[in-house]
């Protein structure tokens, strides 16, 4: 899968200073402090988890995907990958991951979308784009607001690239328990969406609950 090689975490559960789990199509955020590692933990399988960042020093530097892609010369995301502002500063970095494909490109879904993608009537449905801004709204909004949404990393969701430049939202490749792991490089808030999509394979057409560990490294 594009040379991926599968990296392990030897952190332990036990040790984690945070562990809830996020029910499915509910958001969330938190504040980790420079060292700090996060892991999102796929609990069933094929969820996808709408994820971005916003330095804490400078909240209006908000993660950038044209700044990590072109640093790092690849589309794909996977152990050592530097996830970058839009000025180019480090925010994490990708220290372990199980599954090797997380997108880049997708963006998040959105009311608007939904119409698009599939028919007029999904208007209604819950979507990503209505969850990162309630959670900005009820919990971060001295930090943050509508206007710093940016496209975002949909974690261990498959969006392969066709040969004509296309984006293909295909059957995931996650498993129950698989995960990513990154550590802070920087102050940084994290805005997440457990996505509940319902129209697309992103999420086995089955939005389901994932898991946030923190250690203190």
């Amino acid at each position: 899968m594009y040379g991926f090689v599968e990296k392990k975490s030897e952190r332990a559960e036990a040790y984690a200073v945070y562990n809830e789990v996020v029910p499915a199509g509910k958001p969330w955020s938190f504040e980790l402090a420079a060292g700090q590692v996060l892991r999102i933990v796929d609990i069933e399988g094929n969820q996808a988890v709408d994820t971005t960042f916003y330095s804490l020093e400078h909240p209006e530097d908000h993660y950038s995907a044209i700044a990590t892609i072109v640093a790092q010369e690849n589309i794909y995301l996977t152990t050592g990958s530097v996830l970058r502002a839009e000025s180019g500063a480090p925010l994490l970095e990708i220290v372990a991951d199980t599954t090797g494909r997380h997108d880049t490109l997708g963006g998040c879904c959105s009311s608007q979308s939904n119409t698009v993608r599939y028919a007029r009537e999904k208007i209604y449905m819950h979507n990503c784009r209505d969850s990162f801004m309630l959670e900005m709204a009820t919990k971060r909004a001295d930090l943050i607001g509508k206007r710093d949404l940016a496209p975002n990393i949909n974690f261990f969701m498959n969006v392969p690239v066709t040969p004509e430049g296309d984006l293909w939202f295909d059957d995931g490749v996650s498993a129950g328990g698989r995960y990513v792991e990154m550590k802070a490089l920087a102050p940084v808030l994290v805005l997440v969406s457990n996505c509940p999509q319902l129209n697309n394979p992103c999420n086995a057409y089955n939005p389901t609950p994932v898991r946030m560990l923190v250690w203190d490294d």
